[in-house]
């Protein structure tokens, strides 16, 4: 073998250890960069992940073997004032937007401060919930099928951004 060829031969070697090698750079440095700030890259929900987790069980909430199986929209709030009595009644008009998939969702209501406030317009699927402990901030809940609660929303957030992670999550949900 020549000089040149085995010169030719280190070349070849060398550009494709460095392709690998800038490929490989390139993508943890894509990775860090972008995890280290909220760009917009990270997740394309509304809501905030309910951190640190948390379930049903742990919130004294024990489910039903029927209620089990199914999505929860749940609303916690103390006296359930104007803002609230709204996302009761959006919740409404959003459960039924699920059209066929409004059968794997329930809605439910949940008012700390342990009254039962009227709540205006019959509201005949809506669930009164009172778990044994408040552990949790009043907004909007959803709810998975294992009774953990995935997403917590403010009471004055726009609805439909709550019907697009729901829709997102029937749709790729296995359970429920």
């Amino acid at each position: 073998m020549s000089e040149e060829a085995a010169n030719r031969g280190r070349r070849q070697l060398l550009s494709i250890m460095g392709i690998a090698l800038a490929t490989l750079g390139g993508s943890y440095l894509l990775f860090y960069s972008v995890s280290g700030n909220n760009s917009g890259w990270a997740t394309t929900n509304h809501g905030e992940f309910v951190s640190p987790p948390r379930t049903t069980i742990e919130l004294g909430w024990q489910l039903s073997e029927q209620d089990a199986r199914h999505w929860w929209l749940w609303v916690v709030d103390r006296g359930c004032e104007s803002d609230c009595r709204q996302m009761v009644k959006d919740l409404r008009a959003l459960h039924i937007l699920l059209t066929r998939e409004a059968g794997r969702v329930r809605r439910g209501f949940t008012d700390l401060a342990g009254e039962q406030p009227e709540l205006g317009e019959p509201y005949p699927k809506l669930q009164r919930i009172q778990p044994g402990q408040s552990l949790v901030p009043r907004g909007v809940y959803i709810v998975d099928p294992n009774g953990n609660l995935v997403f917590h929303y403010q009471m004055d957030i726009n609805p439909k951004l709550i019907l697009e992670d729901l829709k997102k999550l029937l749709k790729v949900s296995q359970i429920g």
